[in-house]
C-alpha cells in the first residue's frame, strides 16, 4: 500500500515549514528562514509528484473491525518526521502529526478529486482568532459572567473549507401594480386622489464568486454568517499554502450546492429590480421571470478558524473568517440574568401603564 505524503521541511535546517499569514510566505518554526510558496513548490515538485501519483484506493481497514463502511471513510499514512502510523478521515488533505507536531500535507486524499482552481491564503493568526473570540462575548448582557471569565478553549483549528463559488448572468423580468396617491382640501372634505400604473424592469443581472461550502462537516449558517470574503486576494492553488492548516476536499459536489446558491441569486435578483421601484405609494409585484443565462462554478478553499469549548457538559462551536476576523457562534445564557431583565422591563412598563392611567 503507498503511504506517501509531503512534510514540508525548511532546505535550511531541515525544521518544519507553516504558511505564516503575516508575511504571506512559509516560515520556519526553528530557522524562521522565509519562503515563497512557489518556491517550495519548486524545491518539492518531484515529491508532489510522486505522492500525487498514487492510486485513489488507498484505504487502511483491518478486517473484522471497521466495517466496509467506515473503511470507506479512512485512510492512513506515516508522519515523513517521526514515523508514526497515523490514521485520518478519508476527506483530510492536510493536517499536523499530533506525535512530533509537523505540518502534514496528505496529497494522495485529492487524488480522483478536483484540484482547487484558488486559494485564499489566511491573513490572522490563531491569537488574533482568540482574542476575536474575547471581544464577541463582551455585550452579551446574558451570558454566564464565569463562561467568559474561566471558561477555555479546548480546540482551535485552521481550516481550508472547500468552497464552490458561483459566476452567473441572470436575464430578470418583472411587473408591478403601483399606486400613486395625492390628498388636497376641498372645503371641508379631505380628499385623495389614487393614480394607478403599470411597471415594468428589465435587466441582466451579473453574478461573481457567490459562495456555497462545499463539506458537509460545515453549518451551512455558519459558513453564510462568516461572509463576506475578499476574492481579490484569492491565488492559484499551491499545495504548500496548506502547510501548517487543516483543509478538507469537498464531499458535496457543486450541482447540489447549485440548488441553494441558485436560489440565493435568485431572490438577490428580485432585491435588485425592487430597489429600482421608487416614486410611488405602493408597488406590488404581479409577475416576475428570472432565467439564469449561463454559469460556471469555480473549486476553492477559503480560510476559516474553528474555535471550540464546552461548557457544563454542552459542547459549543464558533468560526472565524480567516481572513476579515468575523466572528460567530452560540453561547451559553444566564437563565437568572434573562429572568431579572424580563422583570425589571415588566416593572418599569407596568409602572409607566399605571402613571398614564392615574393621569
Amino acid at each position: 500500500m503507498a503511504e506517501q505524503v509531503t512534510n514540508y521541511q525548511c532546505p535550511n535546517c531541515g525544521g518544519p515549514l507553516h504558511f505564516d499569514s503575516a508575511t504571506q510566505q512559509l516560515k520556519c518554526d526553528y530557522c524562521d528562514s522565509l519562503f515563497t510558496p512557489q518556491e517550495v513548490e519548486d524545491y518539492y515538485s518531484e515529491a508532489n509528484q510522486q505522492a500525487l501519483s498514487v492510486e485513489s484506493n488507498n484505504w487502511e481497514s483491518e478486517t473484522g473491525q471497521w466495517t466496509e463502511e467506515e473503511a470507506a471513510n479512512l485512510a492512513a499514512y506515516n508522519c515523513p518526521s517521526c514515523g508514526a502510523r497515523l490514521i485520518c478521515d478519508s476527506h483530510t488533505g492536510a493536517s499536523s502529526c499530533p506525535y512530533c507536531g509537523n505540518p502534514t500535507i496528505v496529497p494522495m486524499q485529492f487524488d480522483g478529486a478536483l484540484k482547487p482552481r484558488y486559494v485564499l491564503p489566511f491573513q490572522l493568526e490563531k491569537e488574533e482568532a482568540v482574542r476575536r473570540l474575547q471581544q464577541f462575548y463582551k455585550g452579551k448582557p446574558f451570558v454566564p459572567k464565569a463562561f467568559t471569565e474561566t471558561n477555555h478553549i479546548e480546540e482551535i483549528k485552521g481550516v481550508y473549507v472547500p468552497f464552490w463559488l458561483y459566476d452567473a448572468t441572470v436575464d430578470a423580468r418583472m411587473t408591478y401594480h403601483a399606486t400613486r396617491s395625492m390628498t388636497h382640501r376641498e372645503g371641508d372634505y379631505s380628499v385623495t386622489t389614487t393614480s394607478h400604473f403599470q411597471v415594468a424592469r428589465n435587466g441582466i443581472l451579473t453574478f461573481e464568486k457567490v459562495p456555497a461550502d462545499a463539506s458537509s462537516k460545515m453549518p451551512d449558517e455558519y459558513m453564510d454568517a462568516v461572509e463576506p470574503f475578499d476574492y481579490s486576494k484569492l491565488v492559484p492553488f499551491q499545495m504548500s499554502y496548506l502547510a501548517g492548516y487543516m483543509a478538507d476536499r469537498y464531499d458535496i459536489d457543486k450541482d447540489e450546492d447549485e440548488k441553494r446558491t441558485n436560489e440565493r441569486m435568485y431572490n438577490s435578483a428580485i432585491s435588485a429590480m425592487n430597489s429600482t421601484v421608487s416614486g410611488y405609494s405602493t408597488a406590488v409585484p404581479q409577475r416576475q421571470d428570472i432565467r439564469f443565462i449561463s454559469g460556471n462554478a469555480s473549486y476553492a478553499f477559503l480560510p476559516v478558524w474553528v474555535l471550540s469549548t464546552r461548557w457544563n457538559g454542552k459542547p459549543y462551536l464558533f468560526v472565524m473568517n480567516g481572513q476579515n476576523g468575523k466572528m460567530i457562534g452560540d453561547l451559553p445564557v444566564d437563565n437568572g440574568k434573562f429572568l431579572l431583565y424580563f422583570l425589571v422591563i415588566a416593572a418599569v412598563l407596568f409602572a409607566a401603564i399605571f402613571g398614564i392611567l392615574s393621569m
